[in-house]
C-alpha cells in the first residue's frame, strides 16, 4: 500500500452526506485526515470543489511531489474514462459526468483514478480489513444506500458495465416501495438511509408518530439518529429496521447462492453505527434463505469510515 516518497498519496471517499479524506504516509498509514459536507446543491461541479478544498488541506505540509488522488466514488462507475455514468443518491447527477477530469482540472493536473465507493471500501477490507487472507468475497456496504462489491479469485469484478454488486438494486420486493433510482421494490428502498427516511416521513404524514423525525429535526436521519431512536424503543425505526434486515438477507443469500461465497463483509455508516448485533441479525437473515449446510460467514467490516479512503489511496499506490 505504501506509495513513493516522491508522491503525495491522498484518498477520498463521496457519500451521500460527506466528502471523506486521508493522505497516506509511506508506510500506508494515516498521516492525515479531513472531512467536508456533501453539497446538496450545485450538482457534480459543487462537489468537485469540496473534494478539491479537502485535498488542498490534506495536501498541505505534505513533503511528497507529484499529487496523486483516488477517489471512491457512489454509484456506476467507468473507471477507463473516470467517469460517474449514475448516481442516484447525490442530488442533481442526472447525467454521467467526467469527475475524474474534472478533479484533476480543479487539482492543477494532479492524477486522479475514480472508482465505485464500495468496490474501494472492500478493496481495503481485503488488503488491511475484516477479509484478510479470503480471494472471495462479497463486501455490502450500508449507508445512505446500499451498494455493493465482489471479490473473486483475489480481484475485484467489475463487469462491462461496471455494475458488478450493485446489491442495492437487486428486487427483494416486486413492485414495492420506489427506490431513489426510479425503481420499485430495491433493495435499497429497504435498506438504505434515504429510503428508510422517505418510508419513516410517509409513516409519521398518515398518523404513525415517531421520535426520528424529533431526533432528525430540519437535517437528515443519521445513522445516529437511527441508532437513538432504537435505543428509545420507537415502534417505527423498530419495524423499519427489521424491514431491513430481511430485505438484506433476501439480497445477500441470492448473491451467495450463485457465486458459491465463503465470506460477507457488512460496512457503511448505518451498519457500523448499529453494530455486530445488527450484522449478527443480518447473518441470520442470510441464512434462513440458504441451502441447509452452506458454509458462511457474515463478519462486521473492521475499518469504519476509514475503508472508502483507504481503499480509494490504494488505487494509486
Amino acid at each position: 500500500m505504501a506509495g513513493s516518497s516522491a508522491e503525495t498519496i491522498i484518498g477520498i471517499d463521496l457519500g451521500g452526506t460527506k466528502v471523506y479524506g486521508v493522505r497516506t504516509d509511506a508506510d500506508g498509514g494515516v498521516a492525515a485526515e479531513s472531512k467536508s459536507k456533501t453539497p446538496v446543491q450545485g450538482g457534480p461541479l459543487g462537489v468537485v470543489d469540496a473534494i478539491a478544498e479537502v485535498v488542498r488541506e490534506l495536501a498541505e505540509g505534505a513533503t511528497g511531489g507529484r499529487l496523486r488522488v483516488g477517489v471512491g466514488a457512489p454509484g456506476v462507475i467507468d473507471t477507463d474514462r473516470g467517469v460517474v455514468r449514475a448516481a442516484p443518491n447525490l442530488p442533481g447527477w442526472s447525467e454521467p459526468f467526467g469527475l475524474g477530469e474534472a478533479l484533476a482540472e480543479a487539482l492543477d493536473g494532479a492524477s486522479v483514478v475514480i472508482d465505485n465507493d464500495v468496490n474501494v471500501g472492500l478493496l481495503a477490507e481485503a488488503r488491511v480489513g475484516a477479509a484478510q487472507g479470503e480471494d472471495d468475497v462479497l463486501g455490502v456496504f450500508v449507508g445512505t444506500g446500499v451498494g455493493g462489491a465482489v471479490m473473486l479469485g483475489g480481484k475485484l469484478r467489475r463487469g462491462p458495465h461496471g455494475m458488478t454488486g450493485e446489491i442495492g438494486h437487486i428486487v427483494v420486493h416486486p413492485g414495492g416501495r420506489t427506490c431513489g433510482c426510479g425503481g420499485r421494490g430495491h433493495l435499497e428502498a429497504y435498506a438504505g438511509r434515504a429510503g428508510m427516511e422517505r418510508r419513516a416521513r410517509e409513516l409519521e404524514s398518515t398518523g404513525r408518530p415517531t421520535v426520528l423525525t424529533e431526533l432528525a429535526k430540519a437535517k437528515r436521519m443519521t445513522s445516529s439518529v437511527w441508532d437513538k431512536a432504537i435505543a428509545q424503543g420507537d415502534d417505527v425505526a423498530i419495524h423499519l429496521i427489521d424491514d431491513a434486515v430481511e430485505a438484506l438477507g433476501y439480497a445477500i443469500a441470492g448473491v451467495v447462492t450463485v457465486l458459491d461465497l465463503p465470506l460477507v463483509v457488512v460496512g457503511g455508516g448505518l451498519a457500523d453505527r448499529l453494530g455486530p448485533r445488527f450484522v449478527g441479525r443480518v447473518e441470520q437473515a442470510v441464512r434462513s434463505q440458504l441451502f441447509a449446510g452452506t458454509r458462511l460467514r457474515v463478519v462486521p467490516a473492521e475499518l469504519g469510515d476509514r475503508a472508502g479512503a483507504l481503499g480509494a489511496a490504494l488505487l494509486v499506490t
